[in-house]
């Protein structure tokens, strides 16, 4: 059953028209006192609630009644109804747990599509199956099958998916499960490096462009997201946007409508929308770098991938992993033998660039190696004697430990950026970050 709560009739005959077409039971409802008194014997699938009641304009009867809903039925997903004029307000329910929230007046299609998956999303909640069959993932901790778990849940349904966690956690291959096991997994996959993207280049690459639109325009281009019409497209790195470029970028992803550079012609599209980011999006959304209606959009569901140092039992099989794939690849026959005493140093490691860092390491190790036998000072020896003088557990000293391998691989590249990240196993734009942090001089 979906509860439609508003005190306008005709919203509530339009809403249950449309809905009970579509094969929903509904119940409307228009007061916060009936809502309550509904919510308190009956758990509905989903709800639609307005804003404002009776001749307030505030919007604080509606997130006073959100805030109800939520102690009698947390689990129950609730899209806010709301003008344009208020979407602060919006961004507000959202902070109190609201579900999604759609701007009157609505289209049609896209409030079926999000009532749909707010539902699918329910019901899936529903169901704690054991995660399976994650091609690629490798690794037993707890954290990453609760994220596995959650991958489960969110991929069958059209829900906007926001990943975090530090660079080399595996952010992408969580982007590609999603995909994989959603119903879009025959259409395309479309991935998008929003950090290594310049700002002069955002609508032509996004949205692509006419002939002539611009000097250089030789000929038409297919933008990202027409590219990804009917599949899902993966937006990476998207706390490097400017805040101009977000402003189209909530646009598109509000209205799935854009408009190619030099053409007057909408285009519209369908697509499911994850992104991924190492940044603090938060703290850029108090410091205005990054836009709150945004961030609130693109975060229906998050899921952070938990880094190596807290996961140091998957260390072992990730390594055997990687060394297969390495000598598989170089058509290297003899089989590597990582030791246990090898796994043992590994685990003392603080690894700033995470899976990624380890996967050179091994890689290194393997090409440094003459041995098919790869013990701890084979390990020890490839990492260098900067790693070698932290070999007690380090999370207590993690930042200095992790300040002094920057450096270390800054002096090693001569300054040269991005062969220091390559060597540490992070991005250029990570690196950076970490830099500033650690207020390093170049």
């Amino acid at each position: 059953m979906i509860l439609i709560i508003d005190d306008d009739i005709t919203i509530l005959t339009s809403l249950r028209i449309l809905l009970t077409r579509a094969g929903y039971e509904v119940r409307t409802v228009g007061s916060p006192a009936e809502a309550i008194d509904v919510v308190r014997h009956t758990a509905p699938e989903a709800i639609l609630m307005d804003m404002n009641f009776t001749r307030a304009t505030s919007g604080e009867e509606g997130l006073t009644l959100l805030r109800q809903v939520r102690i009698f039925r947390p689990d129950v997903p609730v899209i806010l109804m709301t003008a344009w004029g208020s979407i602060d307000l919006a961004v507000a329910g959202m902070r109190l747990g609201a579900f999604d929230f759609i701007t009157k007046p609505w289209d049609n299609r896209r409030l079926l599509e999000r009532v749909k998956t707010a539902v699918e999303l329910s019901e899936k909640s529903e169901d704690p199956e054991k995660p399976e069959n994650f091609e690629g993932i490798i690794g037993t901790d707890p954290a990453l099958r609760e994220v596995l778990r959650l991958v489960d849940r969110v991929a069958a349904t059209d829900a906007s998916v926001l990943i975090t966690g530090e660079s080399g956690t595996g952010k992408e291959l969580i982007a590609e499960a999603i995909h994989r096991r959603s119903r879009r997994a025959s259409a395309p996959f479309v991935k998008v490096n929003l950090g290594g993207m310049p700002a002069s280049l955002f609508e032509s690459e996004m949205f692509g462009h006419k002939k002539g639109a611009f000097t250089g325009a030789v000929a038409d281009r297919t933008g990202r997201f027409e590219a990804a019409d009917g599949g899902t497209i993966f937006l990476d790195e998207i706390g490097e946007l400017d805040l101009s470029s977000q402003v189209k970028m909530l646009r598109v992803l509000q209205e799935q409508r854009f408009e190619p550079l030099g053409s007057s012609r909408t285009r519209k599209v369908d697509v499911r929308v994850v992104c991924a980011t190492n940044a603090d999006l938060p703290a850029m959304v108090a410091a205005h770098t990054f836009r709150e209606d945004l961030f609130y959009r693109i975060n229906l569901v998050t899921l952070r991938l938990p880094p190596l140092r807290e996961r140091r039992g998957d260390i072992g099989p990730l390594a055997r992993h990687f060394a297969a794939r390495f000598t598989a690849s170089q058509g290297i026959r003899e089989t590597v033998e990582i030791t246990p005493d090898a796994v043992d140093y590994l685990a003392t490691l603080p690894f700033p660039g995470n899976i990624r860092e380890l996967k050179n390491l091994v890689e290194r190790t393997i090409l440094l190696s003459s041995s098919g036998r790869l013990d701890a000072e084979a390990f020890r020896s490839a990492a260098g004697a900067q790693a070698d003088k932290h070999p007690e557990h380090p999370d207590s000293t993690l930042q200095g430990v992790e300040r002094e391998r920057i450096v270390a691989a800054l002096a090693a590249a001569r300054g040269n950026i991005s062969q220091a990240a390559s060597a540490l196993g992070i991005s250029r734009p990570a690196l950076y970050r970490r830099i500033e942090k650690y207020k390093i001089e170049l």
